[in-house]
């Protein structure tokens, strides 16, 4: 931490706040609500816009969009109103990009980095400002695969001063995928298809483990790589072990090659619960594999039907989706509401901090940070780890929209287990 002492939390007064509900802003009028300039606060914010990883950047345009409606007045801190500015940037699905970028915003002077979507995009860009001692919060990777992914060890302090994550884990899959799996009849035998990646080896690692605990055979073929284009090695083991439950964490494209390949050698018809994840979160890409994706079994770490509201914005759930696919014509995508919390927590975290041009501030606020957001409450206080927050993820399924729907496809959720304020809207099909 830098060796200056960093001032303490404020607790702000909800007057001169939008009447959106945006606490701590001034109004958008030019009133100063007694407050006095205090500089401009500058933010970076990184994601994958365009690339492999495109469909985790898709709504960012919009949710930015929003944010910065709403922090149009500025931001309100212990009396001081600093301008905004929200500096994103994407990183082409490119690991070394995300880092180049991160380190480029660092010597532009940003006070506070924000990232989000898988550890392609959060680690480098994490790495890049805890050596250069900016804070920065992440969202919607593993934890896992930021907090033992970047070196920290098991039962020991972490060594990340800067870095924070709130993100689901293994444990919020592990109870999602054995919630949702007990709503079908199976053999409980899963085909397990983890690739040699940061969020393959995590989930190797730790999920796996936790699925066998709970009475599954999870066949694996071990790790392969990304941008494999033959996968019937992998099928001939899944339809010799005859595992009706099958799982994967793969990017995108493999997905849709592994899937039709898996359809061709006769492996899919077998199938009663194909739950995949990290790729089938976004209806663009379910799409992809056309027919094959219906009844598809996902999870979401956000839906429209979530019963809670950005802080920053006083957006809702469903008013967030419902703006998306007006200004955008496009269906939602659950990476709105993740990315809107990304900029809630941020915020408060920033408002917390008392002085937010003070990085240690920041950084020290963001290590007792208790706040809503559009994805619930996010308590740095709790763990599961230092400097990481677990949050929900909730069982889902992609079945064909119903007569009269804009959109070939509906997300529906079917089970609550990590989450009990999240309404159950349908039954799991069977895939096929």
């Amino acid at each position: 931490m830098s060796d200056r002492e960093p001032i303490g939390a404020t607790t702000l007064p909800r007057r001169g706040v939008l009447a959106a509900g945006a606490a701590g802003l001034v109004l958008a009028s030019g009133r100063r609500a007694f407050a006095q300039d205090a500089g401009t606060l500058k933010v970076g914010f990184i994601s994958p816009r365009s690339g492999a990883l495109a469909g985790f950047g898709e709504t960012d345009g919009y949710v930015l969009e929003v944010a910065r409606k709403a922090l149009a007045g500025g931001l309100n801190v212990g009396g001081k109103t600093y301008k905004v500015e929200i500096i994103d940037r994407d990183t082409q699905s490119d690991p070394a990009r995300a880092g180049q970028l991160a380190k480029g915003l660092i010597n532009d002077g940003i006070d506070m980095m924000l990232a989000t979507s898988t550890p392609e995009v959060v680690n480098p860009v994490s790495d890049a400002c805890e050596a250069a001692g900016v804070p920065s919060l992440a969202t919607v990777m593993p934890w896992e695969a930021f907090y033992f992914g970047r070196g920290a060890k098991p039962g020991q302090p972490s060594p990340f001063r800067w870095t924070y994550l709130f993100s689901f884990g293994t444990e919020q899959f592990a109870d999602a995928y054995i919630s949702q799996w007990s709503l079908l009849p199976t053999n409980k035998r899963v085909a397990a298809m983890y690739p040699n990646d940061a969020d393959g080896n995590a989930i190797r690692a730790h999920l796996k483990p936790l699925l066998e605990k709970a009475g599954y055979t999870v066949i694996d073929p071990g790790p392969y790589e990304d941008g494999t284009t033959d996968y019937s090695a992998q099928i001939a083991l899944f339809k010799k072990n005859r595992c009706e439950i099958f799982n994967t964490f793969p990017i995108p494209p493999d997905f849709v090659t592994f899937w039709r390949q898996a359809a061709q050698q006769g492996y899919a018809r077998m199938v009663k619960i194909a739950q995949i994840a990290k790729t089938g979160l976004f209806p663009s890409q379910v799409e992809a594999v056309g027919s094959l994706g219906y009844n598809l079994a996902t999870a979401v770490y956000w839906h429209p039907d979530w019963p809670y509201k950005s802080p920053l914005t006083g957006v809702s759930g469903r008013g967030l989706a419902d703006g998306y696919e007006k200004a955008a014509g496009k269906q939602w995508t659950q990476q709105l509401g993740a990315s809107m919390s990304l900029l809630d927590v941020g915020f408060a975290a920033l408002r917390a901090s008392g002085n937010p041009k003070d990085k240690a501030a920041v950084a020290q606020a963001l290590s007792r940070l208790d706040t809503p957001s559009m994805v619930g409450a996010v308590n740095f206080t709790k763990g599961p780890v230092p400097n990481v927050v677990a949050t929900p993820i909730i069982g889902a399924q992609w079945v064909k929209a119903k007569g009269g729907s804009r959109y070939k496809l509906d997300c529906v959720i079917t089970e609550n287990a990590t989450d009990r304020n999240v309404p159950v809207s349908a039954k799991l099909l069977p895939y096929g």
